[in-house]
């Protein structure tokens, strides 16, 4: 394991062994608490209930001053009301035991929510990737077989796969530091590259549905951001797209300086956001039920909130700019990197 994998086990465990240490010391303390209370309350009653017990007169005839005595506890009112108490004590216990117990199982589930979101997060970003190899193996082996040329294939290949790899990487490091990274606050990407490559991955498939892809971004235009990172956020937004776009429809990436700020918009020609608030498609697992997907493609409602992930790494912000029955457009806006000449 590499030392920082080592780092973030050893702070694990140290966050497990403290969320024990915590139960532990709550449940003594609560036990402790109770048995006082118990105690203190069983004192007071038999106080409360018990009666002098006067003495025998003194001397012989039974004369002398008969004055008080010991004190009588009369067990049938006090045993009843101690095992009550007893048995509040006991709940009460219990419900210490099982809130602290909760207290202490706490790192372990927060432990495996962050599993199941990378397993699914990851299974998501690499869905398209893996779509776009297939596409491209069989037009390989198609072309191999009529004797075609295969090496603008091979290369499209090899960019795929260190594309998946370069969005493995990015994921991994997301989960490994749960949220922002120390390298977040310099980074700086070119919008049209990413564009570029973003398509690349998605045009496969666009193009065996007769949907265009084109990009309208300066080439000198940056963002703060991580190439990898913003590559993923546009394939996301663009296999979204693809998904409602009807066949001879085009999807646009555009992006302009808007003071210090970069919006970048992806434009298509869908059939518009029905059966859900806009604002709710970025929630994980959120879904439109109204509008089915030109391609049949089933959605798991994980790609636009990886969107809003990774641009609230940056500082930014994504959004349904407008949507209607000729289209939908979303808007990406990002802290803007200067230009590649200048303002950097």
């Amino acid at each position: 394991m590499s030392e920082r994998t080592d780092a973030a086990t050893a702070a694990d465990r140290r966050r497990v062994q403290q969320a024990a240490l915590r139960a532990g010391v709550w449940v003594a303390v609560a036990a402790a608490a109770v048995v006082a209370i118990i105690t203190t309350v069983i004192v007071a009653v038999m106080f409360a209930t018990s009666r002098p017990e006067h003495s025998p007169p003194h001397g012989p005839g039974g004369g002398g001053w008969d004055g008080p005595g010991d004190r009588v506890i009369d067990l049938d009112d006090v045993v009843p009301l101690a095992i009550l108490i007893g048995l509040i004590g006991v709940v009460a216990l219990g419900f210490v035991a099982w809130w602290a117990s909760k207290r202490a199982a706490q790192p372990l589930a927060d432990a495996l929510e962050v599993q199941r979101t990378f397993v699914a997060d990851a299974s998501h970003e690499l869905r398209t990737p893996l779509t776009t190899l297939t596409s491209r193996i069989q037009l390989a082996q198609h072309r191999a077989e009529r004797g075609g040329d295969v090496d603008a294939v091979l290369a499209d290949l090899r960019r795929d796969a260190m594309v998946m790899d370069a969005v493995l990487t990015d994921l991994l490091l997301t989960a490994e530091t749960a949220g922002a990274r120390a390298g977040d606050g310099g980074a700086f990407a070119s919008v049209a590259a990413a564009a570029h490559d973003a398509i690349a991955v998605i045009e496969p498939r666009a193009a065996a549905r007769g949907v265009a892809l084109i990009a309208e971004a300066s080439a000198d235009l940056l963002v703060c951001a991580d190439h990898t990172s913003l590559t993923r956020a546009l394939m996301a937004l663009l296999d979204n797209a693809v998904r409602y776009s009807p066949t001879g429809s085009t999807i646009t990436v555009r992006a302009r300086p808007a003071g210090r700020r970069v919006e970048i918009r992806v434009v298509d020609e869908g059939s518009g956001i029905a059966g859900i608030d806009p604002d709710r498609l970025f929630d994980r697992f959120a879904r439109s039920t109204d509008v089915a997907s030109e391609d049949g493609r089933r959605g798991f409602g994980l790609g636009l909130a990886l969107v809003r992930d990774i641009v609230t790494r940056f500082d930014g912000s994504v959004r349904v700019e407008k949507t209607s029955r000729a289209g939908t457009t979303f808007l990406l806006d990002l802290p803007s990197g200067g230009r590649r000449a200048g303002e950097r």
